[in-house]
């Protein structure tokens, strides 16, 4: 299960993520942010809360990055999570703070 917050200033859209990125959710979140898509250039992803991260999610966060012309912030990452970032060599195109 994935809860996803929202919140759009300007151009810049804010996601708190809570649950598991997973195969399952990982069309949720491509859907969520494919409706706020138009006009955005950064995205902000908080992800404190998110537990699990799979091939999947990695794969929407690519996707996500790839098109934006500004940038990708993940922020308050779970140790689980940044875990998998660093295997995957995530870390070296995404901005986590």
């Amino acid at each position: 299960m994935l809860n996803i917050t929202q919140n759009k200033i300007d151009s810049i859209l804010e996601l708190a993520l809570e649950g598991r990125l997973d195969t399952v959710t990982a069309p949720q979140l491509q859907a969520a942010i494919d409706e706020q898509f138009e006009d955005v250039t950064d995205v902000v992803m908080d992800l404190k809360d998110l537990a699990y991260i799979s091939s999947a999610g990695l794969r929407v966060l690519l996707t996500v990055r790839k098109g934006l012309t500004g940038d990708l912030v993940l922020r308050n990452v779970d140790p689980s999570v940044l875990e998998v970032l660093e295997i995957t060599g995530f870390v070296d195109i995404l901005t986590i703070e």
